[in-house]
């Protein structure tokens, strides 16, 4: 395939690229209030206040709550009042607030086609004038962080937390017990199947209600066998891109998968948001996990022992036999994002601005992201922290992935506009289901290109 140039648009090449040396800089409620709602961290001061909803899942739910929590202590007459909410609760409200105009005043994200969408809306501010008058907000944070909130040249949202690539969590003792290696290729992956199912331990772990999570499999199949350029000629929205011959290989293996036993029993009812998929690895009921970094501080959380007896391993996707995709391509989320409501009062906006500049990415919150969660943070100069980190050696491998990556391929349902991101989440599980085929996948997907 030639190589296909990206446009301006593009969700791509959020590579990191540059040595950890030079800062990281290279390096996923209630009803609402006056412009949005919820109760939580509010505090008890007078004066007006913003609102702020956000993701409840340990321990990320207690950093955000302790970040709101100092801000208003040290802002009583400007308070933020926080909701948390589960991730695909959250999804669902969130947009259905903003198209009744109750949004909340800040509304997280994690940027491409949905905030596109708000944008062109005209449902959140348009933060670059902002920026320019508060450089210094912006220039301590990844400079890599930002095209994925950028929409037609202007910044709707600003980047916040941690880079969050997928990677292949395993259990080591597990592995041990069965006697065998880590897969080094999709060819591994499919001999370890039938091992562990002789031993009663499903080879993956899947939490397949969820959608999204089924998602990250393809993701990396496209990826590792046709390489970048096969979604992000899905993304320019060209014409029958999802009937690309690689698409079809890779809607094909995942069923391939599925036909052989590759997921635990029943992924079909295990949600996300329970974090049951992850209690299947730590307890050596399955082998592996396809997650997301922030699964590191869940099972840490979460999992008694497991991660600090050294029982938790981790790589990067294997290659694909065959495939042409570069092994050190990564997807995920470059960062998380808030915006500011078009819809909330001045006096709103001004206390989100505040805690924009004042009340995130603070040394405090920096280090609870690293010692918490066991995350890379976005802001840069924060290399000691990591190194002095009792979780030293994963925070390095997590960089490595996220900074050696050609490609940082953003998730794909937030590259994508929510009308297509919808129609992919429910052929993603009707393929995982073995409800349709490779073909009719493509076929359906095809349909709502550019919509």
């Amino acid at each position: 395939m030639e190589p296909r140039t990206t446009s301006r648009r593009t969700f791509l090449s959020l590579s990191l690229g540059l040595p950890l040396g030079a800062a990281l800089a290279a390096c996923g409620t209630s009803g609402p209030g006056t412009s949005g709602g919820g109760s939580g961290s509010g505090g008890s001061g007078s004066g007006a206040k913003a609102t702020y909803w956000y993701l409840s899942t340990q321990p990320a739910e207690g950093i955000r709550k302790a970040a709101v929590d100092r801000f208003n202590q040290a802002n009583p007459n400007g308070q933020i009042t926080a909701t948390p909410f589960q991730n695909d609760a959250y999804k669902t409200k969130v947009k259905t607030a903003i198209g009744a105009g109750q949004a909340p005043t800040l509304i997280f994200g994690w940027g491409g086609g949905t905030l596109r969408s708000y944008a062109q809306a005209g449902q959140v501010d348009d933060l670059t004038p902002w920026l320019q008058q508060n450089a210094a907000v912006k220039d301590r944070l990844f400079d890599s962080a930002f095209p994925a909130a950028t929409i037609d040249g202007k910044i709707y949202a600003l980047p916040i937390e941690r880079v969050q690539p997928i990677v292949l969590f395993y259990n080591k003792k597990v592995f041990e017990q069965v006697g065998a290696k880590p897969p080094e290729s999709w060819g591994d992956i499919m001999d370890l199947v039938p091992k562990f199912n002789a031993k009663g331990i499903a080879p993956f772990s899947l939490a397949g209600q969820s959608r999204w999570t089924n998602m990250m499999w393809l993701e990396f199949l496209y990826d590792r066998i046709g390489g970048s350029e096969v979604f992000q000629a899905v993304f320019d929205g060209e014409k029958d891109a999802w009937n690309n011959p690689a698409s079809l290989e890779a809607l094909g293996k995942v069923q391939e998968l599925v036909k052989a036993g590759g997921f635990i029993k029943g992924f079909s009812s295990i949600t996300a948001d329970s974090n049951a998929d992850q209690a299947l690895l730590y307890t050596g009921k399955a082998a592996m996990m396809l997650h997301g970094t922030w699964s590191y501080g869940v099972q840490k959380d979460q999992g008694g022992d497991f991660v600090p007896s050294g029982g938790l391993g981790y790589m990067n996707f294997p290659p694909i036999d065959g495939g042409k995709g570069d092994i050190s391509d990564t997807v995920g989320n470059p960062a998380q994002y808030l915006s500011i409501s078009s819809k909330a009062t001045p006096e709103e906006k001004e206390i989100a601005k505040k805690f924009l500049s004042t009340g995130l990415s603070t040394d405090q919150e920096v280090k609870d992201w690293i010692d918490k969660a066991g995350s890379v943070p976005i802001v840069k100069g924060t290399d000691s922290l990591l190194a002095a980190s009792k979780d030293a050696e994963w925070l390095k491998f997590q960089y490595d992935i996220a900074s050696k990556a050609k490609v940082f391929a953003q998730s794909w349902d937030q590259a994508l506009s929510p009308t297509a991101a919808e129609v992919l989440l429910d052929n993603i599980s009707k393929l995982f289901q073995l409800s349709i085929s490779p073909q009719q996948f493509a076929t359906n997907m095809n349909a709502v290109i550019g919509k």
